[in-house]
């Protein structure tokens, strides 16, 4: 899987070191073959929900730029499998999960991992996590239609923010803020589930 990601492009090595430790078959359904589990495409994990493309969790995970100092807001936790990532490559991660039995399962799993630095909470992730911010990064792993300027006011002067954008045609958005500076950048087309509204 992890040579397969990186003939596309991805080069960060502690992204694809990290990504060939991780089991992800184990954040998947049981009734998906292994082998199946570690193919290049989106599984579907219930609830109308997925476990993303391998290629698209490096591409996201490397643009981020993260350092081992960083605190990430993760808004959509899902499997846990992005979590589990983030987790071995920053200080902190707290992430946001809408769906309880999602949640539940993820933090199962990440306990099984002994993964010990990622803090979950139930909650609509729209509106961030106010309690803990600023944070230096924040991804998202659901599409809203516009971009939720909660999300944007709880980054730090110096953080970035990747995320899928749209409803239909979708594609990814990375903001960066330099000091009082905020630029946007398009980037790849991508296809998400909708991030939902309210619990």
């Amino acid at each position: 899987m992890v040579e397969k990601i990186r003939t596309f492009g991805v080069t960060n090595n502690r992204v694809l070191d990290i990504m060939n430790i991780i089991p992800r078959h184990l954040f998947i359904a049981d009734g998906e073959k292994t082998s199946e589990c570690y193919s290049d495409y989106p599984i579907n994990i219930g609830f109308c929900q997925t476990i993303s493309q391998p290629y698209i969790v490096a591409y996201m995970t490397e643009q981020l730029e993260i350092k081992s100092t960083d605190k990430i807001l993760e808004i959509g936790t899902g499997s846990g499998y992005q979590t589990a990532i983030l987790a071995q490559l920053a200080l902190k991660v707290y992430t946001i999960e809408i769906i309880p039995e999602l949640l539940a399962t993820a933090i199962r799993i990440i306990d099984l991992l002994g993964i010990d630095n990622v803090k979950f909470l139930n909650e609509n992730g729209y509106n961030g996590w106010q309690r803990e911010q600023p944070f230096d990064k924040i991804i998202l792993t659901c599409a809203p239609e516009i971009i939720p300027e909660n999300l944007i006011s709880q980054l730090s002067k110096n953080g970035k923010m990747i995320l899928p954008l749209g409803k239909f045609n979708q594609s990814l958005c990375i903001i960066s803020i330099d000091e009082d500076v905020t630029t946007r950048k398009e980037d790849l087309p991508v296809r998400f589930v909708p991030m939902v509204k309210e619990l």
